[in-house]
């Protein structure tokens, strides 16, 4: 099969700057319908967009992946992925050109909504730059940018999101400002996603970031729910001031939604046991040291055939996957040490 006219552009961000020549991309099927009508509405196998991720340092080439999948698994919504060899023809005159091991994600405003919630017709936002960080000092709308809903614009949503975060009621009653906040945001979803993040270890996100997540208004309970998004630099201690503690004590004032919420003691309690029960589970160590090996055999082959100068591997693909094993068994060990 073959899929003409498909618009394709960079993506990412210190993925893009990389020195390599194996750069992440989105895929839009129908990107070019007005000049091209006879690919009105082309799908890739259901899929109107795709984006590509280049496993960008990551000589395992599995870390965006099984963060997803983690993350799915204990209930956090993700996007489905899959691996891919990438192949292109960039016009040298040496035809299709091996460019190494992707890892294919699922857009979030595509696909995602209607096969996770069933429906896509809340508002689904990608937060960026100071306001995504909900803290009073920056705070704006123009940094929630819809990706559905677009010509309504509505965002009163998130104003009274932010409006309850903010509230006096947190320190004057606290029962009140729970309940108004447990109203429009889905905070036990917030608490579960911090679980899997901080024990992962991830860095990218917010906490640290103003970045790296999407926001959708659920009509079925209007409640906003945490989406994650672009996990590449999971399973590490990380870089720009490294990943959480599991006490989030580092957190300030300027990133409300951890600083505030894990100040409560219920809800402390309640993301101690999402702790508790992710190593237990989704992370227990049996069960990762499986999934990684059952990865490396998959990825063996393209991983050693990955070219120079197209690939973060270097070498280094199994010490990578070992470091991974370790990792979990270092992380589980930590977890269990916090919540006793």
């Amino acid at each position: 099969l073959v899929w003409k006219n498909v618009g394709i552009r960079y993506k990412g961000n210190s993925s893009l700057r990389a020195r390599s020549g194996k750069l992440p991309l989105r895929l839009d099927f129908d990107e070019f319908e007005d000049d091209f009508p006879e690919i009105l509405n082309q799908r890739f196998y259901g899929f109107k967009e795709l984006s590509m991720s280049s496993n960008y340092n990551d000589a395992a080439l599995m870390r965006e992946k099984t963060a997803d999948d983690l993350f799915r698994d204990f209930g956090v919504p993700a996007v489905h992925t899959a691996f891919y060899e990438v192949y292109i023809d960039n016009g040298n005159g040496n035809g299709a050109e091996y460019y190494g091991v992707y890892t294919m994600c699922e857009v979030v405003f595509d696909t995602y909504l209607k096969s996770e919630f069933g429906s896509k017709t809340g508002n689904c936002y990608k937060p960026e730059n100071d306001g995504a960080k909900f803290s009073q000092t920056g705070f704006n709308l123009d940094d929630f940018e819809l990706k559905t809903n677009e010509i309504t614009a509505d965002k009163s949503d998130i104003q009274q999101m932010f409006d309850y975060l903010h509230a006096s009621t947190r320190s004057s009653d606290v029962n009140k400002w729970k309940s108004d906040l447990e109203s429009v945001f889905d905070v036990d979803g917030f608490l579960k996603y911090l679980a899997v993040n901080n024990t992962i270890q991830n860095w990218d996100t917010y906490g640290r970031m103003t970045h790296n997540y999407y926001l959708y208004n659920d009509p079925a309970d209007g409640l906003i729910k945490w989406i994650v998004w672009d996990n590449n630099e999971a399973f590490q201690t990380g870089k720009m001031g490294g990943s959480l503690s599991f006490a989030m004590t580092e957190v300030g004032t300027d990133w409300p939604l951890i600083n505030y919420i894990i100040a409560d003691a219920g809800y402390l309690a309640t993301y101690k046991g999402y702790v508790k029960s992710f190593v237990e589970t989704s992370f227990e160590t049996n069960r990762m040291s499986t999934l990684y090996s059952e990865q490396q055999s998959l990825l063996q082959t393209s991983a050693d055939s990955e070219r120079s100068g197209y690939s973060f591997v270097n070498g280094q693909f199994s010490s990578a996957v070992s470091t991974l094993k370790s990792h979990n068994v270092s992380r589980v060990a930590a977890a269990k040490a916090y919540v006793q």
